[in-house]
């Protein structure tokens, strides 16, 4: 089941063509206001208040909660009343809601209702993060995203009235901007709390991002014996999680 604003119609349309990933290898229709894909019936609704969604009608087990406006355990509960077990926040938390990056901290859940996914700088950073530092310990860190453009960014200049660099044209510029994630990795691995610190760049790419780590470790360590510790824990504890290549890529080779 899906819920949005978007008319079903439309959505058919976004699916089937992607300027980023290609088309939709399947078949893609609508049927009585839902879609249908690949022969499944996925129900359609447009409820602004989660409360109504009346999850329980479609045996819904987990809802991912990617509006990005209801990232408080308070305002995600009304999935919870609306029948769902549990909910996923596609996004960093804004109370005190736990989150969980997968090969980091996800041996931690406990069977809460409702969790935090964090943000895909923190999902990048922190498996880094947690091997730089069991392997050789971190003083403090400076990390810095290279970020693909994101749906808020103006196609030209335009109004951003808190972000006035945000506001400028994403095809023409290198954005400074600010971002959570170093702060979210001391979320997900407290020991680093509060010593990471990050910044931002939005570049004119469609898709892909990059995290470079600047670490001052407790102990002595060669760019070797960093890359070994990487390639080490690519290929046992947090294989499916962190990837490691030497080959000459670029970031379109990443593009999913």
């Amino acid at each position: 089941a899906i819920n949005d604003l978007l008319d079903a119609d439309y959505m058919a349309y976004m699916l089937k063509y992607d300027s980023t990933h290609g088309r939709f290898n399947g078949t893609v229709e609508v049927k009585d206001g839902h879609l249908v894909v690949n022969g499944k019936t996925i129900r359609v609704t447009a409820e602004r208040d989660p409360a109504n969604l009346k999850w329980n009608e479609v045996n819904v087990d987990v809802v991912a909660e990617a509006t990005g406006l209801f990232l408080t355990d308070d305002t995600a509960r009304k999935h919870i009343a609306a029948g769902a077990k549990k909910v996923v926040l596609t996004g960093p938390s804004k109370d005190d809601t736990p989150m969980f990056v997968m090969g980091v901290n996800h041996k931690t859940y406990a069977g809460q209702e409702i969790v935090s996914n964090a943000s895909c700088t923190t999902n990048c950073l922190a498996p880094l993060a947690k091997v730089i530092n069991d392997n050789f310990g971190i003083v403090e860190a400076l990390m810095t995203t290279v970020h693909a453009t994101t749906a808020t960014q103006k196609t030209v200049d335009g109004p951003s009235h808190k972000d006035w660099r945000g506001g400028r044209g994403a095809a023409q510029n290198i954005i400074p901007s600010s971002t959570g994630a170093a702060k979210a990795v001391g979320k997900v691995i407290p020991e680093l709390n509060g010593k990471l610190t990050g910044m931002a760049f939005r570049v004119p790419t469609p898709n892909v991002s990059v995290v470079d780590l600047t670490a001052r470790l407790e102990k002595p360590a060669s760019y070797k014996e960093i890359c070994a510790a990487i390639k080490a824990a690519s290929e046992g504890e947090l294989k499916g999680v962190l990837g490691y290549t030497e080959d000459e890529v670029v970031s379109t080779d990443f593009n999913g």
